[in-house]
């Protein structure tokens, strides 16, 4: 800004009074009018104490030998020196090996493969479920009780939790048995979704599976967005007015949940879903309750239309699917 002004009052006063009345640096005005040109830099000369192209290949060959394939270089240089032999400063060593391509850790190092972004679709109730499990604070610090849920994500009805004292691949199993056979869910039509917990990955678990014929599919590590029904749901559970700080008993914890539970799929009005309740969408009657949604609209439009300035009132649609991650071509959505 400074400089801007300066070369507004150059052609008037000219550089140096302009510069002294606003306080800059004649200097840096010449400078930023005419910068200096990058001078080219000249190659760094070989130092005449540096090692010679054969003392060089000697240096690798030993760091190479195949009983210092564990050492680090210091080991190495600690190990020739209490042999008799110096073939050159230990951090040269580590320059020699940085030249050659070889500073990287020498040991093969286990790497995780790339894991795939989960895109699940549900176009109907029973059709993808999302299960986790969250803690409940107990009575005294550091206790805490284990509240499994599984959530339908088309219609976002609870259709089996449990809370228990420990995170258990056998409850886990026991409440998954359970929620399918009060379901009636009939092999290779359900997907089972989870984050990537122990008891979400066990082999109890993958083994029911297996034998209902319902497909699984996990989260990617450490991305919570890839599991956000189950997420969406234990927040509006946690944020509840009566929710309390700690239980005193999981007793009353279980009666907690057993409450919330009955009020979330019967009477709690969900905004993804139309402002419909879960059970509603579950069991099939939200078409039925928006068409009566519909005709008391119409009728207080036809009472006072004035009343409403943006034309004859519609219910929320209700929805036509549920993503867990969406993909952003259209083609491959549909």
């Amino acid at each position: 800004m400074i400089e801007a002004t300066v070369e507004e009052l150059t052609p008037i006063v000219g550089t140096r009074p302009a510069c002294r009345a606003l306080g800059a640096a004649p200097a840096t005005i010449y400078r930023r009018r005419r910068p200096p040109e990058p001078r080219p830099r000249k190659p760094r000369p070989k130092p005449a104490r540096a090692l010679s192209e054969a003392e060089q290949q000697a240096v690798l060959e030993a760091l190479h030998d195949e009983r210092f394939v564990d050492s680090s270089p210091a080991a190495v240089w600690a190990t020739l020196l209490d042999e008799g032999r110096y073939l050159c400063s230990e951090r040269t060593m580590y320059r020699l090996l940085e030249a050659s391509g070889s500073s990287r850790e020498r040991r093969d190092q286990l790497t995780h493969p790339p894991y795939a972004k989960p895109e699940l679709l549900a176009k109907r109730p029973n059709e993808l479920w999302s299960w986790d499990i969250s803690k409940l604070k107990g009575p005294a610090k550091w206790t805490s009780y284990h509240l499994y849920v599984i959530l339908d994500v088309f219609s976002r009805y609870v259709v089996g939790w449990t809370v228990q004292e420990r995170e258990s691949a056998a409850l886990a199993e026991a409440l998954i048995a359970q929620a399918c056979e009060q379901q009636a869910i009939r092999r290779d039509r359900l997907t089972l979704h989870a984050d990537r917990g122990s008891a979400m990955r066990s082999k109890p678990v993958a083994f029911l599976l297996g034998e209902l014929g319902v497909t699984k599919t996990h989260s990617r590590p450490h991305t919570s967005n890839d599991n956000p029904y189950s997420e969406a749901q234990f927040r509006t559970l946690k944020y509840r007015p009566a929710f309390p700080a700690r239980f005193d008993s999981i007793e009353q914890a279980r009666g907690f949940c057993r409450s919330f539970f009955d009020w979330y799929n019967h009477q709690h009005r969900h905004s993804g879903i139309g402002l419909m309740t879960p059970a509603a969408v579950h069991h099939g009657r939200a078409e039925k309750a928006r068409a009566a949604r519909q005709a008391v609209l119409s009728a207080a439009y036809a009472a006072n239309p004035e009343r409403f300035v943006r034309g004859a009132p519609k219910p929320p649609t209700l929805p036509e699917a549920a993503w867990i991650n969406k993909p952003k071509s259209e083609e491959v959505a549909h």
